[in-house]
């Protein structure tokens, strides 16, 4: 017999939620083997068995909130096949029980025997106990007979039997889920987390920003003459992201106190340019960082980014990925926003937001000319870094994407 635990998850992490169940009580597994998905405030973790059997028993459902260290699940001894529950057999020196206590025996054994049978989630099954609910009673909406917890729900505010009086407000209670106008979904721990930190974001910190809007021709006819050559030579297709990063980078230079935090009554400027890449998942916005931004290339930025953005997408992002940056872009643009307030990542003091590239008629000398055009928005915490520090970060930043092959050589 051997216990699954929580694992050690990172210094600052001490609890998860139960994300996704790979195993299930009867199921074989060998050691080694990942038999449940946590979700974690930054990352989703895979625990593995330690010894090779049979799953016994589940101890948290789907969605349960465990700590570090804490038990989850039994692992024994078998071959895997599931073991139907057996009737004890009585003793022999034990009396007879009076027909009417055999009846209600043998009831609630067979009301045992079909619940265990039926195939319901840890989580179903954790709902019909505290609720008292048959599951062999349940209709599953799965196609598959799998019992879920919101079909559980669903049974336990069905109409009362005839011989029970109708209370209204059960009825009212239940309208919502048997017509299908609302659906009451939890947040995930991810977007909890995100929810609390963006809040205190914005009542910690003075935030301002400032937005200003760059001409993208030279930086797209540049990377159009360019991106055949540095793909054969690098194996990595040349995006923007690489001529932002370069740009942010050597603005932070000029701007050190943009790439600073508070700490109480002091500022820590950092002389390290760990440049967080925001990327959205279906879990939520998470922000992988391109360690040393200043002392990689072009191709090294953009194959760093790719790697990211692919582990981000697949849920394998580890802590370290995520921890430590100093500064953040995040590209709206992707999805076709034209214009954002970026909210400050974490302690940061500096977020530059990118947006989609428009055609607009613009002013070139006493012409004017359909250009492609890009705002662009830096977000700052107005206690460390003034007016003036801002205007400049973000116009050099626009100068330089305006002027690429500035970038070029620098780099």
């Amino acid at each position: 017999m051997a216990e699954i635990k929580v694992p050690e998850l990172a210094e600052s992490i001490t609890e998860g939620t139960i994300a996704k169940w790979l195993k299930q009580p009867g199921e074989s597994v060998d050691k080694g083997e990942f038999i449940v998905e946590l979700e974690t405030d930054k990352v989703n973790v895979e625990v593995i068995s330690e010894e090779a059997g049979v799953i016994q028993e589940l101890l948290a459902a789907e969605g349960d909130t465990v700590e570090v260290g804490q038990v989850i699940a039994v692992v024994g001894e078998g071959s895997g096949a599931p073991a139907q529950p057996a009737a004890p057999a009585p003793k022999a020196e034990e009396t007879p029980a009076a027909p009417a206590q055999q009846e209600t025996a043998t009831a609630q054994s067979t009301e045992q025997t079909s619940s265990d049978r039926t195939i319901a989630s840890p989580a179903a099954r954790k709902l019909a106990r505290e609720k008292g609910i048959d599951l062999a009673a349940v209709s599953p909406v799965d196609p598959m007979g799998r019992v879920r917890a919101q079909d559980v729900s669903a049974h336990g505010t069905a109409a009362p039997k005839a011989s029970a009086a109708p209370a209204a407000p059960a009825k009212a209670t239940a309208a919502p889920v048997e017509d299908g106008r609302e659906t009451r979904e939890k947040m995930t721990r991810r977007r909890q987390t995100i929810a609390k930190r963006l809040l205190e974001v914005r009542q910690s910190t003075a935030m301002l920003t400032t937005f200003n809007e760059i001409d993208m021709t030279a930086v797209m006819e540049l990377r159009s003459r360019k991106k055949d050559e540095f793909y054969d030579k690098n194996d990595v297709r040349l995006g923007f992201m690489s001529f932002f990063t370069k740009a942010v980078v050597a603005a932070l230079k000029k701007y050190p106190y943009v790439n600073s935090e508070i700490d109480g009554d002091e500022i820590i400027l950092k002389h390290y340019y760990d440049v967080g890449i925001a990327v959205s998942t279906e879990g939520g916005l998470v922000v992988p960082i391109v360690r040393d931004a200043d002392r990689k290339n072009f191709a090294e930025i953009e194959s760093t980014i790719g790697e990211l953005a692919g582990k981000a997408r697949d849920n394998k992002l580890t802590i370290g990925d995520m921890s430590g940056g100093s500064f953040t872009i995040t590209n709206g643009g992707v999805f076709g926003s034209l214009f954002s307030t970026p909210i400050l990542n974490g302690t940061q003091v500096g977020i530059l937001g990118m947006h989609t590239i428009q055609k607009r008629p613009v002013a070139v000398g006493d012409n004017v000319e359909i250009r492609p055009m890009m705002y662009i928005a830096l977000s700052y915490d107005h206690r460390v870094i003034d007016g003036k520090d801002s205007v400049g970060f973000l116009k050099m930043v626009k100068e330089l994407i305006e002027n690429p092959e500035d970038l070029l050589l620098g780099s």
